[in-house]
């Protein structure tokens, strides 16, 4: 049975290990993990981030950012953002991701939220098919670009 909770400090390299577990996050995390709790502290400071952990007998075993943003298009409507969906590689198509992602629509329309969006890889195919099971639609095109 998967619990889902706001995250804790000491869930962060849980999370991390999470992140790194696939062949895109693997190239992308690091091994410190003071950039991540420092990271983790500034969205706790941030009452419109929440970082989403699914726990099952005591192992973190899914994770998500959710953050809300206030604005003016779309008649003035509140949208959450969800960054960073990760499930566990050998716990991977038992549903688990469809109920973190019915925990992050639940905490969006509580947040009064009227819309949720993601961002997702080019490269992560089941990912894109995954979403669109959910209701998703590839709609907009995203850009990029480093700072």
């Amino acid at each position: 049975m998967i619990r889902f909770r706001e995250a804790t400090r000491a869930d962060v390299p849980a999370v991390v290990a999470l992140l790194a577990d696939d062949a895109l996050g693997a190239a992308r995390e690091g091994a410190d993990l003071a950039p991540y709790l420092a990271a983790f502290d500034a969205m706790q400071a941030e009452a419109a981030n929440i970082l989403i952990v699914g726990e099952a007998a005591g192992r973190i075993v899914a994770t998500c950012q959710l953050s809300f943003i206030s604005g003016l298009s779309l008649r003035a409507s509140r949208r959450a953002q969800v960054e960073s969906v990760r499930v566990a590689a050998d716990l991977r198509g038992r549903g688990i991701g469809a109920a973190l992602m019915a925990e992050a629509e639940a905490r969006a329309r509580a947040a009064g939220c009227t819309l949720v969006q993601l961002t997702t890889n080019r490269a992560r195919g089941d990912a894109h098919r995954f979403y669109e099971r959910l209701g998703f639609t590839p709609s907009h095109l995203g850009f990029k670009k480093p700072l």
